[in-house]
C-alpha cells in the first residue's frame, strides 16, 4: 500500500461488504482505525476501502475470500502475516442465514452456513487471539444474534449456529480475563439488511413492517456494539426491547419460547441462502 495514514491501530472485519460488517468498518475508520475488509465482493469491498481512505485518512486493505472454503482463514491469516500487521481488533461479522424445514431445506447450503458462521469463526478467533495474548492487547467483537438465546424452527440450523457463537465468545471473555483481550458478543435483534432477502425472510413476519417490534438500523447496530466492545462488555444486545426478549426467554416454558419462535417465522420459506 502506497498511502499513508495517521492511525495506528489496525481492525480485521468479516463480512465488511454489506449489512452490519459495512457499517461496523465505517465505525472503526471513523474512530481511527485502519482496516482489513474480508468479504467475497471483492468489487464492493475496494469501493468501500476508497471510501474509508478518502473520508478518514486510514489504511484500507482489501483481502476476497469465501469463507465458506475451509483454507480461507488460514489463508486470511497468513496474508495479514506477510504484511507484518498486528490486528488490534478482529471482527467476526460474516454469516449465513436459510429459511424452511430442516426436513425440506438444502444440506450444502446448511453445511455452508455452518462452515461460515461457526467453523470460519472458531479459526480466525483462535489464529489471531493467539496473537493477542502474546501480545497482552486486543479485542475481538463476535456477532451473533438474539437468536442465540432460543430455538429457531424454520431456521434451525442458524439459530444453533447463534447459540455457539454467543456460548463460545463467553466462554472466551472469562478465559482471557487478565490477558490484556476482551470477547464480546454482539446480539442484534432484527435488523433493516439485504440478510432477510438471502435467507429467504422477505415474508417473515420478524421482518414485516407492520409488526409490533421495530426492525433496528444497521448503523445504530455497528454503533452499539463497538461501544460495548470498547468497554469491554461480554454481551452487547441493542435495544431495550431486544434485552427484555432476551431475558425472557430464560423464564418462559420452553414450549411456548418455540411456538412462539415458530409463529415469527411462519411464511412460504423459500430455501434461498447466498
Amino acid at each position: 500500500m502506497t498511502q499513508s495514514s495517521r492511525a495506528t491501530k489496525w481492525a480485521l472485519i468479516t463480512g465488511a461488504s454489506s449489512g452490519i460488517g459495512y457499517e461496523l468498518s465505517k465505525v472503526f475508520a471513523r474512530e481511527g482505525y485502519n482496516l482489513i475488509l474480508v468479504s467475497r465482493n471483492e468489487e464492493a469491498l475496494q469501493k468501500l476501502a476508497t471510501q474509508l481512505r478518502t473520508e478518514h485518512e486510514v489504511l484500507a486493505k482489501v483481502i476476497a475470500k469465501d469463507l465458506a472454503a475451509s483454507n480461507s482463514p488460514q489463508e486470511i491469516y497468513s496474508q495479514v502475516l506477510k504484511e507484518s500487521i498486528a490486528v488490534n481488533v478482529l471482527v467476526n461479522c460474516a454469516g449465513l442465514g436459510l429459511a424452511g424445514k430442516f426436513s425440506e431445506t438444502d444440506l450444502s447450503t446448511e453445511l455452508r452456513m455452518i462452515q461460515v458462521n461457526i467453523v470460519a469463526l472458531t479459526e480466525l478467533t483462535k489464529l489471531f487471539l493467539q496473537d493477542m495474548v502474546r501480545r497482552r492487547e486486543g479485542r475481538i467483537l463476535n456477532v451473533a444474534s438474539t437468536a442465540a438465546f432460543q430455538p429457531g424452527p424454520l431456521m434451525a440450523v442458524y439459530y444453533a449456529t447463534k447459540a455457539y457463537v454467543l456460548s463460545f465468545s463467553e466462554a472466551i471473555f472469562e478465559e482471557s480475563h487478565n490477558s490484556g483481550v476482551i470477547v464480546t458478543a454482539l446480539c442484534p435483534g432484527p435488523t433493516r439488511t439485504d440478510f432477510q432477502n438471502r435467507a429467504g425472510l422477505a415474508e417473515s413476519k420478524l421482518f414485516n413492517p407492520k409488526r409490533l417490534l421495530r426492525t433496528d438500523e444497521p448503523l445504530e447496530v455497528a454503533e452499539l456494539g463497538f461501544e460495548g466492545m470498547i468497554r469491554g462488555e461480554a454481551i452487547v444486545i441493542p435495544g431495550f426491547r431486544n434485552k427484555l426478549l432476551a431475558s425472557a426467554v430464560r423464564f418462559l416454558p420452553r414450549k411456548l419460547v418455540r411456538k412462539a419462535a415458530m409463529k415469527l417465522h411462519e411464511t412460504a420459506y423459500p430455501s434461498i441462502s447466498s
